[in-house]
């Protein structure tokens, strides 16, 4: 399996899990997407550093091939699937638990 490949299925399975699994639905909110870019600028600067000085190589086999940065484009497929699995799950576990407006714990996300 390519790294690109993977990129992708991770990008999917995020977008499923922010959608249908804890239907947070992040990607929709504008508060998301301005964290998300101050995540993506610090990621472009470490990726620029690691594979611009060759501390981090890639199989140019297994890239698509085009790079921002120095970094393959799937690094930033990968660093947004990390980013909204993380602050969709942050989000879910933090509503499962917030009390309801009787006083009582939420039995399930969403709620």
């Amino acid at each position: 399996m390519t790294y690109t490949l993977t990129a992708v299925l991770g990008v999917l399975a995020a977008l499923v899990v922010d959608r249908y699994v804890t239907r947070r639905r992040l990607v929709t909110r504008r508060s998301f997407w301005l964290a998300y870019a101050i995540v993506l600028f610090f990621q472009l600067v470490v990726n620029g550093l690691l594979t611009g000085l060759e501390i981090v190589r890639y199989d140019p086999a297994r890239i698509v091939g085009l790079r921002i940065a120095f970094a393959p484009v799937e690094d930033l497929l990968f660093g947004f699937a990390m980013v909204l699995l993380t602050l969709t799950t942050w989000v879910w576990a933090g509503s499962a638990r917030a009390p309801s407006a009787d006083g009582h714990a939420a039995r399930r996300a969403g709620r």
